[in-house]
């Protein structure tokens, strides 16, 4: 499985979220620390759910974080959060 796939299947067990777009970003990042031949080192993650609501803009990031995990996480070398309810 991609790990766009996975980051998309994870999320939605997650939060089930009425909103989702993780876009992969990396080809804008080659030739830059963190760029990985073939992709998906960068990613761009907008997502909606009342999951996050009265949460703190920190709060979501660690959640969101959590539910990919670390293993996924420690794979990316840069990711983009736009969280909302």
């Amino acid at each position: 499985m991609s790990r766009t796939n996975e980051i998309e299947t994870r999320l939605r067990e997650a939060f089930a979220p009425r909103e989702l777009m993780v876009r992969d970003d990396s080809e804008s990042h080659r030739g830059h620390a963190g760029y990985q031949e073939g992709g998906e080192s960068h990613f761009t993650i907008r997502i909606r759910s009342a999951d996050f609501a009265g949460k703190t803009r920190i709060a979501r990031h660690r959640m969101v974080h959590s539910a990919l995990g670390s293993e996924l996480v420690g794979a990316i070398h840069a990711l983009s959060l736009d969280l909302g309810e």
